[in-house]
C-alpha cells in the first residue's frame, strides 16, 4: 500500500467511504416529514453488489481500514427468521467488536408454514397446472426449517444473544418478508374460489406475534437502550395475543420509547380487535411518557371506524414532536382535541387517508391548525376526505390498490407502501421507499421548504409582522373551498401550504 494512501487521515477516509455508503451515524431528525417513513418503515435494501464489496474489499487493505469500515457494514442489520439468517445474527454477535457499532436491528419474519408444507405440496401436486409454475418442495422445506427452530427455541437464543451484544442498539423493527414463492401462491388462492383452499395454513398472525413477543422478552432481558420500535406491517390479531401473553413485560418496554410506528394491515374485524385492544393501547401510550414520535396507521382501502381516545386514551405526551395516523374516519373536533394536547410540541402531523364524518368539514381542523398551533413546521394531508364519498368511491372498486384511489397522485409523493416485500424480491420497487424523501422542487411534501426548521425567535426575519396583503394564499378557512362533500389532490396541496403559511401577527397570540 502507498504510504500516500495510508497517510489520509480517519475523516477524510470515511469522506470517501460516505460515497459508497451513506454515513451510518447520520439519521433523519424526529420533527422533520421524512422521518416517519424513512427512519421507520423504510424497507431495508440490500447492498448494492458493487458497495458491498468495495466495503469489503476497503476492509481488507489494512487493520486500521478494517476498523474505520465496521459502522458500514454493521450499523444497520437485518436478519430473515431462518436457519441460515440466525446463523449469520449469531456469528456478528459473536464479535463484540462488530456488534457494538449496531445501532438498528430489521427482523424479517416470513409466514409461518409450519402446519401447512405437506398441505400445500398435497394441493399443487393435484392442481398440476399451477404445479408447473410453483415447486411445492419449497414449501416443504420452509416448514421444517421453521418447525426446527421452534422447536429448539433458537430464534430465542440466538435474539437473547443479539440483544446483549449490541449495547448501542437504539431502533427495532419487525417486516414480514415475502418472497417470489409466497407471492406466487398468495396470488393463487386469492384467485381460487375451491373450498380446499381454506385448510392451506399460512400463519402470519402466528409469526407476527411469536416475532413480537421473542423480541420483547430478548430486550428485556438485555436491559437493552433501544428507543425506538417500528411494525409497519403489524397484525391485529397479533396484539390481542400479544395482550394476553406478555401483558408486565408491556409497560417496561414502552417506558423508554422516544419513536413508536405501527401499521396494522389487516381488514377483517378490524372495529371490533382494534377496540378489545384498547386497554393494551392505554398501557403502551400511558407508560411511554418519553415518546416524540407517534404513527399508527391501517389499511388505507379500510379505514378504522373507531373514536381517537379509544386508541389514544386522551394521553398527553410532553415532548412529541411528530404525530401521523393513517386511515381513520373521524369527527373534526376529534382531531382537534388531540393537537390542542400537544400544540406547544408538535412540529410535524401526519393525517394520510383520514376520512371525515358528515357533521364534520376540514376547514375546522385546518382553521384550528393554522390559528393555534404554534410549532408546526409541516402538515401531510395525503388523500383526505369525507367518508361518504371515500365509501362511494370503492363501492365498486374492490381491485384497485391500496392508496390508489386518486389516479392524479404525483408519484414523487410521500409514500406508505401498504405491502412491503422481501429485498430482491419481484415486488421491490425503490420509488416505494426513497420517493418519502427525494427532493423535489415541484412537491411541497419534499421540496425545499418541506422540513425548513422554523426560524430563532430573535431573527429578523421572525419577528411578528402582518403578510396578509402580500400572500396569495385564501385570507380564512371560508376560502378554501372546502365543500364538505370531497376533497380535490390540488385542494389538499393548497391546504398544506396555507396552515403552514399563517401570517406570524395574526395567526398565534
Amino acid at each position: 500500500m502507498s504510504a500516500s494512501l495510508q497517510s489520509l487521515s480517519n475523516e477524510l477516509l470515511k469522506d470517501i467511504l460516505d460515497f459508497i455508503e451513506a454515513d451510518p451515524e447520520r439519521t433523519v431528525s424526529i420533527d422533520r416529514r421524512a422521518y416517519l417513513s424513512v427512519e421507520s418503515f423504510r424497507l431495508p435494501s440490500p447492498p448494492v453488489p458493487s458497495q458491498a464489496h468495495d466495503i469489503g474489499s476497503f476492509r481488507l487493505v489494512c487493520r486500521r481500514f478494517a476498523e474505520i469500515g465496521i459502522p458500514y457494514q454493521f450499523a444497520k442489520i437485518a436478519t430473515r427468521l431462518s436457519r441460515h439468517g440466525l446463523e449469520r445474527l449469531d456469528a456478528i454477535c459473536s464479535q463484540s467488536h462488530l456488534a457494538k457499532h449496531t445501532r438498528k436491528f430489521s427482523y424479517l419474519v416470513p409466514y409461518f408454514y409450519v402446519e401447512g408444507g405437506e398441505q400445500i405440496e398435497r394441493f399443487l401436486g393435484s392442481n398440476g397446472g399451477y404445479r408447473g409454475q410453483i415447486d411445492p418442495s419449497i414449501f416443504q422445506a420452509k416448514a421444517r426449517d421453521q418447525r426446527r427452530i421452534l422447536e429448539a427455541k433458537e430464534d430465542a437464543r440466538v435474539l437473547r444473544k443479539a440483544m446483549s451484544a449490541f449495547e448501542n442498539l437504539q431502533h427495532v423493527q419487525i417486516l414480514r418478508l415475502q418472497d417470489e414463492s409466497d407471492r406466487m401462491l398468495l396470488e393463487f388462492l386469492q384467485e381460487s374460489e375451491l373450498p380446499q383452499l381454506e385448510s392451506l395454513d399460512l400463519k402470519w398472525t402466528y409469526a407476527c406475534m411469536h416475532a413480537t413477543s421473542t423480541i420483547a422478552k430478548a430486550l428485556l432481558q438485555a436491559k437493552s437502550g433501544f428507543s425506538r420500535f417500528s411494525g409497519p406491517m403489524m397484525n391485529s390479531r397479533s396484539a390481542l395475543a400479544i395482550k394476553d401473553r406478555i401483558p408486565r413485560t408491556v409497560p417496561q418496554l414502552a417506558s423508554q420509547l422516544t419513536c413508536l410506528e405501527l401499521h396494522f394491515d389487516d381488514t377483517d374485524s378490524l372495529n371490533e380487535r382494534m377496540r378489545a385492544a384498547s386497554e393494551l393501547f392505554k398501557t403502551v401510550f400511558s407508560a411511554a411518557r418519553n415518546l416524540q414520535a407517534v404513527h399508527v396507521g391501517f389499511p388505507s382501502r379500510s379505514p378504522l371506524d373507531l373514536g381517537l381516545e379509544e386508541v389514544f386514551h386522551s394521553v398527553h405526551w410532553e415532548k412529541l414532536r411528530a404525530f401521523g395516523i393513517q386511515a381513520w374516519r373521524l369527527d373534526a373536533d376529534e382531531i382537534i382535541q388531540l393537537a390542542r394536547r400537544h400544540q406547544r410540541t408538535l412540529r410535524g402531523l401526519r393525517l394520510r387517508d383520514v376520512q371525515l364524518r358528515e357533521g364534520s368539514m376540514w376547514k375546522d381542523v385546518l382553521a384550528m391548525l393554522r390559528m393555534e398551533m404554534e410549532q408546526l413546521d409541516w402538515v401531510s394531508l395525503r388523500r383526505v376526505d369525507y367518508s361518504k364519498h371515500f365509501d362511494e368511491l370503492w363501492a365498486n372498486s374492490m381491485e384497485v390498490r391500496d392508496g390508489s384511489i386518486e389516479g392524479s397522485e404525483s408519484d414523487d409523493e410521500d409514500v406508505f407502501p401498504a405491502h412491503f416485500s422481501a429485498p430482491g424480491s419481484a415486488n421491490e420497487s425503490e420509488d416505494d421507499y426513497d420517493s418519502e424523501y427525494e427532493p423535489s422542487v415541484a412537491d411541497t411534501d419534499h421540496g425545499p421548504d418541506a422540513n425548513d426548521i422554523a426560524l430563532s425567535p430573535n431573527t429578523t426575519a421572525s419577528l411578528p409582522f402582518c403578510t396578509c396583503s402580500r400572500s396569495s394564499n385564501p385570507a380564512s378557512a371560508d376560502d378554501l373551498g372546502d365543500n364538505g362533500m370531497f376533497v380535490y389532490h390540488h385542494q389538499r396541496k393548497l391546504w398544506e401550504k396555507w396552515v403552514i403559511g399563517r401570517c406570524p401577527e395574526h395567526s398565534c397570540n
